[in-house]
């Protein structure tokens, strides 16, 4: 008895982490988690599900200032817009001073139903000026046919999981030639 107790409890166990893991992803997020300071990113946001089951149609993204050159993947069936702003402060691309670039994306027009997953994408390059071990936040706004999701939230303090995060990612130091 006490052994079927313990095999029950394992168990139950098992199928809590497994809820647990698939809620930890059930939001827009980056897959690749970190980026090197001054190194290209090629950032991949995974959209998992639609809007309590209706159908993304519109995925926005906002770019956080050091997060230059972005140029984002062509996506068939969707339509990319971009906004063009000023960034806090100049930045060096390839030998280049530049002061402006874009600041957000926008990929609509398309259709993502809710059982499925899709991956919009956009190149990069991370400032060199960024610190390693700060985070950058992505904030997105998913649009479905019926309802928004903003996954926007940033952690305050004494919350580690806000919930509906904004994707993030942690700078590593500089890659060493």
């Amino acid at each position: 008895m006490h052994i079927s107790n313990h095999a029950a409890r394992i168990s139950s166990f098992i199928a809590l982490a497994g809820l647990a893991a698939g809620a930890a992803h059930a939001h827009v997020g980056l897959q690749a988690a970190q980026a090197s300071v001054g190194a290209g990113y090629k950032a991949v946001l995974t959209v998992p599900h639609g809007c309590k089951g209706s159908a993304t149609v519109r995925l926005s993204v906002q770019i956080p200032d050091g997060v230059i050159a972005v140029k984002p993947q062509i996506k068939p069936g969707w339509t990319i817009e971009t906004t063009q702003g000023k960034y806090a402060r100049p930045y060096t691309f390839h030998g280049n001073q530049v002061s402006e670039g874009v600041r957000t994306i926008t990929w609509s027009g398309g259709s993502l139903p809710d059982a499925y997953y899709d991956e919009f994408a956009f190149s990069s390059q991370i400032a060199s000026t960024l610190t390693p071990g700060s985070t950058l936040a992505f904030p997105t706004v998913q649009t479905c046919e019926h309802g928004v999701e903003r996954w926007i939230e940033l952690p305050s303090a004494g919350q580690k999981h806000p919930e509906k995060p904004a994707p993030v990612i942690t700078l590593l130091p500089a890659r060493k030639p």
